[in-house]
This record gives structure tokens, C-alpha cells and sequence, in this order.
């Protein structure tokens, strides 16, 4: 399990900043009707937490292959 949260701590980090992305954004610009991910807290914020984590998992990748290039 250490190994694991070692390899992908910023995916794991982005997961919770992409949930309080989302909840930010739907605070902020969220539709009150109409709009299928936007109307409800609890999809916007799942939808940030799919997005922070694929957004930090490319970083975590692209900070992988510079270091493996490196070598």
C-alpha cells in the first residue's frame, strides 16, 4: 500500500482538489435548472473529482517520463 500511495500521491491529491473545484464551481456558476451536471452539488463535484484526477494522473506521467529520460 506504501508503495502505491508513493507512486500516485498527485492523482491522489487531485482527486480531492478536483471535488473542491467542483463544488466551487457550482457554488459560483452552477444552473439551477436545465442543466444535467451542473443543477446538482453531488455530480458536479464527482465530475471534478474524475477531472482533478486525470488532470494530475497526465502531470504525474509527464514528471515520470522527463525523470526516466533523464536517467
Amino acid at each position: 500500500m506504501k508503495v502505491f500511495l508513493s507512486k500516485h500521491w498527485l492523482t491522489i491529491t487531485g482527486i480531492p482538489l478536483g471535488v473542491l473545484g467542483g463544488y466551487i464551481y457550482y457554488i459560483n456558476w452552477g444552473c439551477v435548472n436545465g442543466c444535467p451536471i451542473k443543477s446538482n452539488a453531488n455530480t458536479m463535484m464527482l465530475y471534478g473529482a474524475v477531472m482533478g484526477g486525470l488532470l494530475l494522473n497526465i502531470i504525474e506521467g509527464e514528471i515520470l517520463r522527463r525523470k526516466n529520460r533523464s536517467k
